[in-house]
């Protein structure tokens, strides 16, 4: 059966010792029909030395100054030749080396296939996607970026927001599953280990996160959506029914502004 390719882009900035540990995740990888993709902000660090020690595995890199994280995404996109996009950043890396394998053991046609995620916790904890999408569930979560595939054409078509700093991945998901009605399959596989470092700034990432609602949705839509279901509702709900409680919102929030970097 022949094998979909499937293009894995990393983005680094000033992060060799995350930026090594994700290469030898993605070369390690048994799926033979992998491109990959790095994306250097032009690194002050020794990032680029270990970039080029692993070179030969490398299908096209570059260094260069960037205008910010989703800049430098969309540039991995306009390199890429496989059916499917999967962006794994520097810190983060596959769950083991059969991750593609097992995921594409079969022909994927999802417009968006999303996995499950290990979280970097102690005791070690899971994020799993939702089993359905919808406005409701994306207007206090997102899905995780390094356990989703997505169709490189989609990506090409709806590039990622450069004017935002945290929120566009989160934006595009929006975008493309709920305006766009594009397919989503949501798959028992874990796809990545998700290193979650220090706590991100939530006011920044709400602030942004509804300016993206504002520029999406009309006003009268939103005001009604308020009253029928306020936000603080539903985030009751949904930390009273997930397996991480507490913690998922700050997780959420970990994913998506990770690389925010100036």
């Amino acid at each position: 059966m022949k094998q979909q390719l499937i293009s894995v882009i990393t983005i680094n900035y000033n992060n060799k010792n995350g930026l090594e540990e994700t290469i030898k995740s993605v070369i390690s990888q048994t799926y033979s029909k992998l491109e990959y993709i790095i994306i250097d902000g032009g690194s002050s660090d020794e990032s680029v030395d270990i970039i080029k020690k692993y070179a030969n595995k490398i299908n096209y890199w570059v260094s260069e100054p960037d205008k910010g994280i989703y800049n430098a995404m969309n540039k991995g996109v306009i390199q890429a030749h496989g059916e499917y996009c999967i962006f794994m950043n520097s810190g983060d890396c596959f769950h083991d080396q059969n991750v593609l394998c097992n995921v594409f053991s079969g022909i994927q046609n999802a417009d968006i296939i999303t996995g499950i995620t290990q979280l970097k916790t102690k005791p070690i904890q899971f994020w799993y996607p939702p089993k359905e999408i919808s406005f409701k569930w994306f207007h206090i979560a997102s899905l995780s970026h390094q356990a989703s595939f997505i169709k490189t054409n989609l990506l090409i078509e709806n590039p990622y927001n450069e004017n935002f700093k945290i929120v566009s991945d989160w934006a595009f998901f929006m975008q493309t599953l709920i305006i766009n009605g594009c397919t989503y399959k949501p798959i028992q596989t874990i796809i990545c280990i998700f290193d979650m470092g220090g706590i991100s700034n939530t006011k920044s990432f709400e602030k942004e996160r509804q300016l993206a609602f504002q520029q999406m949705f009309p006003t009268r839509i939103l005001i009604d959506y308020q009253k029928f279901i306020p936000a603080n509702d539903l985030v009751e709900r949904y930390n009273k029914t997930s397996l991480l409680g507490q913690k998922i919102i700050l997780f959420i929030t970990k994913l998506i502004s990770k690389f925010w970097r100036r």
